[in-house]
């Protein structure tokens, strides 16, 4: 019987590691962040970015009722990064994993032209309103049978209302 060598002395011992992280890195990647330094992606799309600015922000904020009003919106914007890794938000921005959010709120599912929905979205007749997309955050495989959105939810309603808010006023032309 050999002796057992330590797998650091094994030749080529840790190649099944290295590839086994290189293969997660690489699907981490394909639902990774936009290059577009605002996570939007416009860049990628040659389409210029939509600017809204501070006073419309407020404007869009300021129509929409209670809790969102009074939202957090740095709040907000701090959970969007967990959708920004599959999702780009100003108006021209590619879409990735998931589609471009621009002008989602108020809009009927399935409406961004050139993305493969799941037949559950397009057939489910849902308008994105506060309540729909508040249900959806919460957990959108309990109100879509079917989905391909693999986000588990997000359980705290402070948490959708922020988060909704920011959605709104960083997603919506400016009035």
């Amino acid at each position: 019987m050999s002796p057992v060598r330590p797998l650091a002395s094994r030749p080529h011992a840790s190649r099944p590691l290295a590839a086994i992280l290189f293969l997660v890195s690489l699907s981490l990647a394909a639902c990774g962040k936009s290059e577009a330094p605002d996570g939007g992606g416009a860049e990628a799309t040659g389409a210029p970015a939509a600017v809204v600015t501070d006073v419309q922000k407020a404007a869009l904020l300021a129509d929409m009722p209670e809790p969102y009003r009074s939202a957090d919106l740095a709040k907000g914007k701090a959970l969007y990064a967990m959708c920004g890794s599959c999702h780009t938000y100003v108006k021209g921005g590619g879409n990735m994993t998931g589609p471009n959010l621009w002008g989602t709120v108020g809009a009927k599912a399935g409406h961004v032209a050139g993305f493969n929905y799941s037949d559950g979205l397009k057939a489910s007749g849902l308008v994105w309103d506060l309540a729909t997309l508040d249900k959806w955050i919460e957990n959108p495989r309990g109100l879509v049978e079917g989905t391909k959105m693999s986000y588990i939810g997000m359980k705290a309603p402070e948490d959708r209302v922020a988060l909704i808010a920011w959605l709104k006023v960083n997603t919506s032309p400016a009035n």
